[in-house]
């Protein structure tokens, strides 16, 4: 079985990227992120003449998660993080799949840091952290996949330096994820490539960011112990981010017994 996460970056303007995704790979469960439209705008027509089911989280010009399965519909499990009933950001999605549950996350970017969007990215990443434990207490296979907007290493970016006053890369951030997977989670991609220096799967527009391989490792499919024991592979479909029109995203792909 294979498990996709994959920020599209604008379903609406990346339709013929993730058809022509679908089409090639022939993924069994996609975690999409960042649809950027609102629930009735999903392109759900086109998603199924490719052969998928979805439940979706939307939301208008911002946000927006989903899960897509070939063939059988998911079971909608959850939307949204426990905790917090006044969040309105669609950032979470949770549903069963293939035998599996299955979440697809959007976790805030919180920049600019000392304001009040990096304090939710934190309080955010808290709820997370307590929702997985809860998760990881039923003993069945999980995979947490999305866009964490965290680069946990140093070595999950091209330069220390231009990503010192990032989000993304604060102490807090990498703190938070790491108490994350410390509950017990594998990260698959690491786990496959535990000593690849360049582990991208973010690119920026800007700056030839694309073309100089400057890129950062923020795509992560977390899986609980019941899915690492079945995990097969894991890898970084930086074919997807070359296409005309792309997102600034690569797929990320595991593979699942």
């Amino acid at each position: 079985m294979k498990l996709v996460t994959y920020n599209l970056n604008g379903i609406r303007a990346r339709l013929p990227r993730l058809i022509e995704y679908l089409q090639r790979e022939q993924p069994d469960i996609v975690c999409l992120q960042e649809l950027k439209c609102a629930d009735e705008a999903l392109p759900i027509v086109d998603i199924e003449a490719a052969g998928y089911h979805a439940v979706w989280h939307g939301q208008k010009g911002f946000n927006g998660v989903a899960v897509l399965a070939k063939g059988e519909a998911p079971t909608l499990r959850r939307v949204g993080l426990p905790g917090d009933p006044d969040d309105t950001h669609s950032r979470y999605i949770e549903a069963e799949a293939g035998g599996l549950v299955v979440a697809s996350i959007y976790l805030p970017n919180g920049n600019p840091i000392g304001t009040e969007k990096f304090d939710y990215k934190l309080k955010w990443m808290e709820r997370l952290c307590a929702h997985a434990a809860e998760l990881l207490a039923e003993e069945r296979p999980v995979v947490l996949a999305g866009d964490y907007n965290v680069i946990p290493e140093d070595r999950d970016t091209f330069s220390r330096r231009a990503m010192a006053n990032d989000a993304l890369f604060q102490p807090e951030s990498q703190q938070a994820f790491r108490r994350l997977v410390n509950q017990g989670w594998t990260d698959a991609l690491r786990a496959f490539h535990p000593d690849e220096p360049k582990l991208f799967t973010f690119w920026d527009y800007t700056a030839g960011a694309w073309q100089r391989d400057a890129g950062f490792r923020i795509d992560h499919l977390l899986c609980s112990p019941r899915a690492a024991d079945r995990l097969l592979g894991a890898e970084v479909h930086k074919w997807a981010r070359a296409e005309e029109k792309a997102s600034d995203h690569a797929p990320v792909a595991i593979e699942v017994a």
